[in-house]
């Protein structure tokens, strides 16, 4: 068992979901259709291949939240040339977000050909959309470590700044906590985009507030 790790940072990131017509919304945190788009992309995968993007899908996945970011909405000036008429498109974003996700395979050759292809990838890498372009370092290389015990374990990436707040991993459905999440890539065809679902919990890593400090300040002494 290994988990490969990456270091998802750039001025702006965007990872789709629950977007619907002029309105285009972003995740907090990366999902796995958008990870696994990137590594497609880093392998050189054309949008219509599904047998490997099956074995990509079958990864355990995770995500530390290093800095949760700000969120940012920009809008577009679009323009339908068949009903001639313009519209404003809606575009969500996140400012300054840092991420470390995990990829657990038993397979540590997979693991291996994707960090070599993150290093030397074939087609441009982005994060959600082809505005946001990673900064380096992207691939942090291989840990001997199960998924949630990897992403506990590594090193802030924030050094001086906040600490990693949260956790959010793929989960049997049955664990306490365990939510549906739509984002398994089954198919990036732009004719017919297919996803699939998987469970996923949150582990929050904030620190529970003590009880308060002791005083030696009594407002009854002088009754």
């Amino acid at each position: 068992m290994a988990t490969l790790l990456l270091r998802l940072a750039a001025p702006l990131q965007a990872w789709g979901a629950d977007s619907k017509f002029e309105t285009r919304k972003t995740a907090r945190e990366p999902t796995k259709s958008g990870v696994i788009g990137l590594l497609a992309a880093a392998l050189g995968l054309r949008r219509d291949e599904t047998e490997p993007l099956t074995r990509l899908a079958q990864l355990r996945f995770g995500v530390r939240v290093e800095r949760e970011g700000q969120l940012l909405v920009d809008f577009h000036m679009a323009r339908n040339e068949e009903k001639d008429r313009s519209y404003v498109t809606y575009r969500h974003y996140l400012e300054d977000a840092v991420f470390l996700v995990g990829l657990e395979s038993e397979d540590t050759a997979l693991l291996q050909e994707l960090a070599e292809a993150l290093t030397h990838p074939v087609f441009p890498l982005y994060l959600g959309r082809r505005a946001c372009p990673p900064t380096l370092p992207l691939c942090l290389g291989l840990r001997e470590q199960g998924l949630v015990e990897a992403l506990q374990a590594e090193p802030a990436l924030c050094p001086g700044g906040p600490k990693p707040t949260r956790i959010v991993a793929d989960a049997a459905p049955q664990e306490p906590g365990a939510v549906p999440q739509r984002d398994v890539p089954l198919s990036y065809d732009p004719r017919h985009r297919q996803y699939g679902y998987r469970s996923a919990r949150e582990i929050s890593l904030r620190q529970p507030a003590g009880a308060p400090e002791p005083t030696a300040h009594d407002p009854f002494c002088e009754l």
